[in-house]
């Protein structure tokens, strides 16, 4: 039985249909997730159609899952609906701003989680793609999103056909501060990390990368300053372009 402290992230799914009838109640048990002024600022949108699935892999790097998923799920900040909803009712919306689109996030993002644990619960594996971030706007024109509808996270669901290992968390005294925020000495930086550094799969993951330490792993090859700048940029001219001014 999966719990929340046994689950793992599979990439790997069977070729087996998940029902349409078992799609429709995890999503309604989504949308009972907490949302700010009950107002569920977010969207789905649900990816079966293999052709549609091939236009939505390149955002995430072609990544396999994305093709071979029964279900490709992509939540999105949506204030499109409401603000219609507003201006239909003599009412003059003011969400197309930063604000909003974080409210919009935290929305989406939460009935995104709430997903998951449903789906999980059901014997489903799922896989959160980051990429969704980094490539917004093929994702933007692929699902034809209108204006103040933006792509926050994508998720692929099916029936597991692998146990992976569970990788590695920080203990929880790295994660949890008692009353206010206690900042970390390089002693307690040492301890935190010890066990992360110590897996043998992590010394491998160094050795592999020709690195002298795990967080060069992470500067150097896996999160570059370089790429960063290159994806935040792109990310805020989409956000830009889809109506939410920063400046608001």
């Amino acid at each position: 039985m999966i719990t929340l402290k046994t689950r793992r992230t599979i990439r790997k799914y069977q070729a087996r249909e998940v029902a349409p009838d078992l799609l429709d109640d995890l999503l309604q048990m989504a949308c009972r997730a907490s949302t700010v002024g009950n107002m569920q600022t977010y969207s789905v949108v649900v990816t079966r159609d293999a052709a549609n699935k091939a236009k939505l892999a390149p955002a995430h790097f072609n990544q396999q899952m994305v093709f071979t998923a029964p279900v490709v799920l992509t939540f999105c900040i949506d204030l499109n609906r409401f603000s219609r909803w507003c201006e239909l009712r003599d009412a003059v919306p003011g969400y197309d701003n930063f604000q909003w689109f974080v409210t919009g996030a935290v929305d989406a993002l939460l009935a995104a989680q709430t997903f998951c644990v449903a789906a999980e619960e059901q014997g489903l594996g799922i896989c959160y793609l980051g990429t969704t971030t980094y490539n917004p706007q093929p994702i933007i024109d692929a699902l034809q999103l209108p204006r103040l509808v933006f792509p926050i996270t994508t998720i692929t669901v099916g029936y597991p056909d692998e146990t992976p290992e569970q990788p590695d968390r920080l203990p929880l005294e790295a994660i949890v501060h008692d009353e206010i925020y206690q900042d970390y000495t390089s002693d307690r930086i040492d301890a935190l990390y010890a066990y992360k550094e110590s897996l043998f799969e992590n010394k491998m993951y160094v050795v592999e990368n020709g690195k002298e330490t795990l967080a060069q792993v992470f500067t150097d090859v896996r999160y570059t300053q370089k790429d960063n700048e290159l994806f935040s940029e792109a990310l805020w001219e989409a956000v830009k372009k889809q109506g939410f001014n920063p400046k608001k």
